[in-house]
């Protein structure tokens, strides 16, 4: 059975998702940009023996937004992490991460392995990174599009039916996961429904990672990881094993039949792998 997971930080209220004993230490799962914790729901049944929490990030799903005038930086994410782990006093946890998820979970274990017990990452590898001589320019986009967002309005939508369909428009989500989704991530108005994710996620970074720095964070993971991925996932993630694969001291990999919410589509062969993998002695 599954509840609300809730925990204020000092920047922020975090909610989520949990399920299984409380008792038990907790899996923590990290979703994508722009999904919630309920992108983990079809795997928590498969998982029963394990105490799971499925966080929303700040600006996404039930947790709070920042500031007015503050922004959603990559490493300020990390942060989100050290204050989570330091109000709920965990110790070695088992990390689970999709896509947007996975990275701050690789950033997070390389800079605190105190931490991070095993690492599962879902549809990411290594980082998003860019050349040192795209700086300036990254920079300049990166500010104007908060300058060009100041106005933007959300778009709203008359039914529930009509806002999952805009989701499936612009993802491989399939109807009953974009459902689970969209249902966490909505705000009834007046006249329809509304996104209650912070406009401002939809942002350019100012700034990204070079190729050295991403290569030093991954160099500086010493738990076990694992990706599971999907043969019709993100481009990105293909091209990436290739580049940061040698970086990894322990690295397993699997590619399932899937696009990038493979986790959802495939929960129970999903839920399988992070079963044996977080079993394992090495872990």
């Amino acid at each position: 059975m599954n509840s609300e997971f809730t925990a204020k930080i000092s920047r922020a209220h975090i909610a989520g998702l949990a399920s299984g004993a409380e008792h038990e230490k907790p899996i923590l799962f990290l979703h994508g940009w722009l999904d919630n914790a309920a992108s983990f729901l079809p795997l928590m049944p498969w998982l029963p023996k394990y105490y799971i929490v499925a966080i929303d990030w700040p600006g996404h799903g039930h947790s709070s937004h920042r500031g007015e005038d503050a922004h959603y930086h990559f490493l300020d994410y990390v942060y989100d992490l050290v204050l989570l782990f330091e109000q709920q006093g965990w110790g070695k946890v088992d990390i689970v991460g999709h896509s947007m998820g996975g990275m701050i979970a690789q950033a997070f274990a390389a800079s605190f392995p105190e931490n991070v017990a095993s690492l599962t990452l879902i549809d990411a590898i290594g980082f998003i990174t860019e050349e040192p001589d795209n700086t300036s320019q990254q920079l300049r986009n990166g500010l104007l599009s908060r300058f060009k967002s100041r106005h933007k309005s959300k778009s709203v939508h008359p039914t529930i039916e009509s806002a999952i369909n805009a989701r499936i428009a612009v993802s491989d989500l399939n109807v009953e996961c974009a459902s689970l989704i969209v249902n966490r991530g909505l705000k009834k108005l007046e006249k329809g429904y509304t996104w209650q994710a912070d406009s401002k996620l939809r942002n350019t970074s100012p700034y990204r990672l070079t190729q050295a720095q991403a290569t030093n964070l991954v160099n500086n993971i010493d738990c076990p990881v694992q990706l599971i991925y999907g043969d019709k996932g993100l481009d990105f993630v293909a091209r990436a094993i290739n580049i940061f694969k040698p970086y990894f001291k322990k690295l397993t990999i699997y590619q399932l039949s899937g696009g990038h919410h493979v986790h959802m589509e495939l929960p129970k062969k999903t839920a399988s792998l992070i079963d044996e993998f977080i079993k394992k002695p090495m872990n």
